[in-house]
């Protein structure tokens, strides 16, 4: 299930720059552009950028990005769930991850991450989908925000839920290894019963508990 891809685009005004949030974008308009030093939560910005110019080139990747002339500050993933994750076992093509959603601190208080999201779901080719995402507490920067699991938790469920995302429950046991990581999802008006079942038959299959 590949759709053509959508491109949508819009402008907001943050921290006295104009920042164009656009996707999803070719993977020869990411290579060409800078990725803002602060862009290092995963992996290094350099490194940060090669990875996102292979999801771009992927069939179903989408990336959306916030950008001021050709310097990025700002992204979201969108992706088939990585092989060694269970969200993958089914292997179900109307199941995609947002495998990650990044802002630098120079315009992270301007809502950035919710325009990423809303730019992302203009795309009517999302009511086939289950959109997944997996929040563990290790990869939020509570340094840089201040603010602590809790605060944070709270924020990230605000900011996903802003696109229909909602909390749901689950055994795999990296999301259970904290009480503050979580499971999120939202399934496109079009998705088929069938896959939701799969879906549910993955979040919960009681294997390593006794």
């Amino acid at each position: 299930m590949i759709h053509k891809k959508q491109f949508y685009q819009r402008e907001i005004a943050v921290a006295g720059r104009t920042l164009v949030i656009e996707g999803p974008v070719q993977p020869e308009q990411l290579a060409a552009m800078r990725f803002d030093e602060g862009l290092k939560a995963f992996r290094p910005p350099d490194q940060q950028q090669k990875a996102l110019v292979e999801i771009a080139g992927l069939p179903e990747g989408r990336i959306i990005l916030a950008r001021d002339g050709d310097l990025v500050l700002g992204y979201a993933t969108f992706l088939h769930p990585d092989p060694m994750e269970r969200w993958s076992q089914a292997q179900m093509e109307d199941l995609l991850e947002l495998g990650g959603i990044e802002v630098s601190a120079k315009v992270r208080a301007g809502g950035v991450a919710k325009q990423l999201l809303h730019v992302a779901f203009l795309d009517d080719a999302l009511e086939d989908y289950i959109v997944i995402t997996t929040e563990y507490y290790w990869h939020w920067d509570l340094k840089g925000t201040g603010l602590d699991v809790w605060e944070y938790r709270k924020v990230m469920e605000k900011v996903m839920g802003s696109v229909g995302l909602s909390w749901m429950a689950t055994d795999d046991p990296e999301i259970c290894s904290h009480p503050a990581n979580c499971l999120m999802a939202r399934i496109g008006k079009r998705v088929p019963s069938e896959s939701i079942a799969a879906f549910d038959a993955m979040r919960f299959q009681n294997r390593f508990f006794y």
